[in-house]
C-alpha cells in the first residue's frame, strides 16, 4: 500500500461547481447549497483501507454537524472499471454499513477531483459560508493499524469554527491515504507519477 498526501491545495479557492449522480441516480448540484453554511466534500470509496478504518468515525461527524447546519457530501472519483469494489453498489454497501446520511457522489469524469486537486482518499475540503475553502486535510492522526482513537479532532475543530463563523487555524495537516485511482491518460498534472 502506498501512502499518498493530500496535494493541500491554497486555502480561498473557490467551492466547485458540480451536478453528479448519486449511487441511486439522483442528481445533486452544487447550487443545492449555496447558503450552507458551510460544506465539505470529503473524496472516498469503498475498498480504501483509510477509508475504512474512519468510516464509522466520519459518520459519526456527519450526525453530529449536519444537525448543527453543516452540509456534507462525499464523492468517488475512483476509476471503477479498474477498482470495480468502488462501483455503484460497493458505495451504496458502504454507506448502509457505516451509516452515511449525506449524498455519496459519483465523479465519474473526475472532473471535480481535478478541480481540487484530490489526491488521496480521505481528502477532506471544507468551505465557509462563502464558498471560501478554509480546511484542507486529515480527519484526525488516526491511522489504520496504529493506537491512536478516531476523533475526527482536526475536522471538528475547523467545522465548529467554521459554524461558528470564525477564522480556521491555518496551522493544517495532510490528509494520508490511497491515491485517487485515476481513468488511463486522465491523472492529472499535479499528481505526481
Amino acid at each position: 500500500m502506498v501512502l499518498t498526501p493530500s496535494m493541500m491545495v491554497d486555502l480561498g479557492t473557490p467551492a466547485p461547481t458540480f451536478e453528479l449522480p448519486d449511487f441511486n441516480g439522483s442528481l445533486v448540484s452544487s447550487a443545492d447549497f449555496v447558503d450552507a453554511q458551510g460544506l465539505l466534500l470529503a473524496f472516498i470509496c469503498p475498498h480504501c483501507p483509510f477509508v475504512k478504518h474512519l468510516r464509522i468515525g466520519l459518520a459519526q461527524f456527519a450526525r453530529d454537524y449536519i444537525e448543527r447546519g453543516l452540509q456534507i457530501i462525499a464523492i468517488n472519483a475512483n476509476d471503477t472499471s479498474t477498482y470495480p469494489a468502488d462501483g455503484i453498489d460497493g458505495m451504496r454497501e458502504e454507506a448502509t454499513q457505516a451509516g452515511y446520511t449525506f449524498p455519496y457522489l459519483i465523479d465519474e469524469k473526475q472532473e471535480v477531483a481535478k478541480t481540487l486537486q484530490a489526491a488521496c482518499t480521505p481528502d477532506f475540503f471544507l468551505f465557509n459560508g462563502i464558498g471560501k475553502l478554509v480546511y484542507r486535510g486529515q480527519f484526525d492522526d488516526s491511522r489504520p493499524g496504529g493506537d491512536t482513537p478516531i476523533t475526527g479532532v482536526d475536522l471538528r475543530a475547523a467545522a465548529d469554527a467554521v459554524l461558528a463563523g470564525h477564522a480556521v487555524s491555518s496551522d493544517q495537516k495532510a490528509s494520508i491515504g490511497c491515491s485517487i485511482k485515476w481513468k488511463l491518460g486522465n491523472k492529472p498534472d499535479y499528481f505526481a507519477s
